[in-house]
């Protein structure tokens, strides 16, 4: 059975925690980030799963899970980059196989298209460039004074637990989450955390009528990639997943039609057989 490591690592003055699986000294790895309200631990079972061909590793990024969350941290894709940066730089990776959920596309995306020579491909799921999209209900709250702040003062762990699987009650649910990963993320989804969210979703506001140009500047690249996205993501639709051939052509797409927005937890084993039949063959080659 593989065994995941953990460990901390300290880049920029904020301290996260690390998970990593496979050869520890390998310079070429696959890094996960997550997005929001997600941490290293979401990508446990694709680390178990992609350990065994090569590195891999997870980090808490800045504000999120267990990482330090200091309130003057921008919460902005570049100020995100910059994170992953140091933490590769302290990891020791060099060549860096990237695969990215929620928001941890825009933070991945804006560290690749200023580090293309160290890219060696890309996995989307439920995330990526989204030209043209519209906010869902929840963030458009978040990016509103004082009334994001009003429900993230009456945001419990509780009422998380009750609200994450029903954000959008009138729409047809996807695959059910199981109940320790709704607690496992409600326990990390404390006040320093909601304050994280409201300045990220500030900050990402515009993000959308950016993604063309972030779109044509990794197009030019082709790196080989895989998208994975849940036929029933309320939150990012999969209208977005077959547009993400416009920055990365040669992509397969995969729609996991009764998933969410987390296909990696609520169905593992295809979302890891995916990454896993991606990643192996370009990880052998590195071993060879």
């Amino acid at each position: 059975m593989t065994e995941i490591f953990e460990s901390t690592i300290t880049a920029r003055g904020i301290t996260s925690p690390v998970l990593q699986a496979g050869p520890r000294e390998d310079t070429t790895a696959v890094v996960f980030i997550h997005g929001n309200p997600g941490s290293s631990h979401d990508f446990r079972g694709l680390l178990k799963a992609v350990g065994p061909h090569g590195r891999a590793i997870a980090i808490d990024m800045p504000g999120f899970g267990r990482a330090d969350k200091p309130r003057d941290f921008s919460q902005t894709p570049a100020a995100h980059a910059r994170h992953l940066e140091s933490a590769l730089d302290d990891l020791g990776v060099e060549r860096v196989h990237l695969v990215l959920h929620d928001f941890g596309g825009m933070w991945g995306l804006a560290w690749a298209a200023a580090h293309p020579d160290r890219v060696e491909s890309v996995t989307l799921i439920d995330t990526g460039l989204l030209a043209g999209y519209t906010w869902h209900w929840l963030a458009q709250v978040w990016q509103t004074p004082i009334v994001g702040e009003l429900m993230m003062a009456f945001t419990s762990r509780t009422a998380f637990r009750i609200g994450m699987p029903n954000a959008y009650p009138f729409k047809r649910a996807p695959k059910a989450l199981p109940a320790d990963f709704i607690d496992h993320m409600a326990a990390d989804f404390d006040a320093d955390t909601r304050s994280s969210v409201l300045r990220l979703y500030r900050a990402c506001k515009h993000i959308p009528e950016a993604s063309e140009m972030l779109g044509l500047a990794l197009a030019h690249h082709n790196f080989p990639a895989l998208v994975i996205w849940g036929g029933r993501d309320h939150f990012l639709p999969a209208k977005h997943a077959a547009e993400q051939r416009e920055a990365f052509p040669s992509a397969k797409v995969v729609v996991l039609a009764e998933s969410g927005h987390w296909p990696m937890i609520d169905n593992p084993v295809a979302t890891e057989q995916e990454v896993v039949d991606f990643l192996a063959p370009m990880l052998a080659k590195v071993g060879a």
